[in-house]
């Protein structure tokens, strides 16, 4: 059960601070169940309003583009990995971050806005590939190097060595949970 002082504070903060919240919620924890190892859920939780300020602060500049996280992915997916002849549907997929189900979905998208096309496989008339527009491909050019800042300068609190670690840890984690060597 909260304390008085604990919803004081969080009454007077119309959104915590991630510290204050789990400070709140780790005193909150030993009251309500002081047998209980609340720790996997507030690292659970730290992780995941990282994950979100992380992408907040990179897909903010992508909005105003009619972009979103995923329909960028396939952009820089095909800028940095199609040959000439592009990429089929599966291959797009495997390459990024979004799933197979959503590609096709988010390619249609793309391809209205004029960034992608789909032609049929000369070789396979069952078979599809994308590749970036003129249009796609001035797109990615413009706007990558703001995406690249505004990455690097979400991740200047940390050293190079903190980065390293950071990453491998993350890597171990990604790994266990994916079924993974996390390597």
């Amino acid at each position: 059960m909260p304390t008085d002082s604990h919803q004081t504070q969080l009454a007077q903060d119309s959104r915590p601070s991630t510290a204050a919240l789990l400070e709140c919620l780790h005193r909150d924890w030993q009251a309500a169940r002081p047998d209980l190892n609340a720790r996997p859920m507030l690292s659970v939780l730290r992780l995941t309003r990282l994950g979100a300020a992380l992408q907040a602060e990179v897909d903010a500049p992508l909005h105003t583009e009619g972009l979103n996280a995923a329909g960028w992915d396939l952009l820089l997916t095909l800028y940095r990995s199609a040959p000439p002849e592009g990429l089929s549907p599966g291959q797009l997929s495997e390459l990024s971050a979004v799933s197979g189900p959503s590609t096709t979905n988010r390619v249609a998208r793309l391809q209205a806005r004029g960034l992608v096309t789909r032609r049929t496989d000369d070789r396979d008339r069952r078979s599809a590939r994308i590749t970036l527009t003129p249009a796609g491909r001035a797109a990615v050019d413009r706007l990558l190097p703001g995406h690249l800042h505004r990455e690097t300068r979400a991740l200047a609190a940390l050293t190079p060595a903190e980065l390293d670690t950071l990453d491998r840890l993350a890597a171990r984690l990604l790994g266990a949970l994916e079924g993974g060597s996390g390597q």
